[in-house]
């Protein structure tokens, strides 16, 4: 049998055993419940006063309902740990909670549980990012969660508390150092900034392999347009909703190295 017949004969075999190309890396799915998802919650004074907290609370218990149950083709976490970013001193602890106290929740409850951790009397004095990172890196390291790909999803405006002489902020200071090589996959994404700080995060935080995304505020409360998603539809038929979260949130990015 010649080459060029021998390859025919086993093209012809993989057609009737429904054998397919191995993909390369990059294409392959995450096995369900492989991922890792971090949610920091933004509780300082310069966002709970604006417009645009009461609408993250909301976007974020539909986004997590939506995860946890892998609607629309969204990933599921294997563990989730929902908690929030800064504190009244600077450096402070801060209570993650984990998967279960959203996971057998409906969207109204996983909104209430929400509203319950983060209520709107409650504000903390500072926006500290560098130590929610540590605390993000001691977790994953402490329950061997390391290697497994990492989402950290964080409502803010992106702001952080560091005054500079100049009355500038310094985005150079924050740091992803304590999370570059614990995932082989590890982004950050920053929901509801300004274009200005979006901009900042994705080109001034410097960062090696830890990739960077962020969407701006008034494109965020878009979620909810009458367009977008619909009244007459049940949420699990919402897959206009699905497509908008995958483009805008969920949008997959490249590593970009920043010094």
């Amino acid at each position: 049998m010649t080459v060029s017949k021998l390859l025919l004969h086993i093209w012809l075999l993989s057609l009737i055993f429904g054998a397919r190309p191995a993909l390369a890396d990059d294409d392959k799915d995450e096995p369900k419940g492989n991922m890792v998802m971090f949610v920091g919650m933004d509780i300082s004074g310069s966002f709970k006063n604006r417009k645009y907290f009461d609408d993250s609370i909301k976007f974020a218990a539909h986004y997590l309902y939506a995860h946890l149950h892998g609607i629309g083709g969204l990933k599921v976490p294997g563990s989730l740990f929902v908690g929030p970013i800064g504190g009244a001193t600077v450096d402070e602890a801060k209570t993650f909670f984990p998967i279960q106290t959203f996971q057998y929740k409906k969207i109204e409850e996983i909104e209430a549980e929400l509203r319950k951790i983060f209520p709107m009397k409650i504000t903390n004095k500072f926006t500290d990012f560098n130590a929610y990172f540590d605390q993000v890196a001691t977790f994953i390291k402490n329950r061997k969660l390391m290697m497994k790909p990492t989402e950290i999803i964080l409502f803010s405006d992106g702001i952080p508390d560091a005054p500079t002489p100049n009355g500038k902020t310094n985005y150079k200071m924050l740091n992803l150092k304590p999370l570059e090589n614990l995932s082989r996959k590890m982004t950050v994404r920053v929901l509801y900034t300004s274009a200005v700080t979006g901009a900042a995060w994705q080109e001034e935080v410097p960062r090696k392999r830890v990739r960077v995304w962020t969407q701006d505020d008034q494109v965020m409360a878009q979620w909810h347009a009458s367009d977008i998603f619909l009244k007459d539809q049940p949420f699990e038929k919402q897959e206009r909703l699905f497509k908008w979260i995958k483009d805008n949130v969920d949008f997959p990015v490249r590593e970009k190295r920043v010094n």
